[in-house]
């Protein structure tokens, strides 16, 4: 049983490996047609990569002893905001003013 859990493991690998470079070869083709062109995707989509352009967001918060620990206010939590949440301090404690 454990030769076959295995082997399910490293199949399923290499199924997703082979369609990670079914993608990548395809997203060269569709950019280097696009670069033919005079284009780029983004430009084509009207879209930005999320990789590329996004940019991060402002700090809204920041640790009160240590100021270079910040954070958006998005996405998941910091350890050092939980443990100040959980010791009874609120989110306006930790509000970059």
């Amino acid at each position: 049983m454990d030769e076959l859990k295995q082997l399910q493991k490293d199949v399923t690998k290499a199924i997703d490996q082979y369609e990670a470079k079914r993608r990548n070869e395809a997203l060269a083709a569709i950019e280097a047609t696009a670069k033919e062109h005079g284009f780029s995707v983004a430009e084509l989509t009207g879209s930005v990569s999320a990789r590329k352009g996004k940019q991060p967001l402002p700090p809204k918060y920041a640790h009160p002893e240590n100021p270079s620990l910040t954070w958006s206010g998005r996405g998941r939590q910091p350890a050092w905001i939980k443990e100040g949440l959980e010791s009874g301090k609120s989110m306006n404690d930790y509000l970059i003013k």
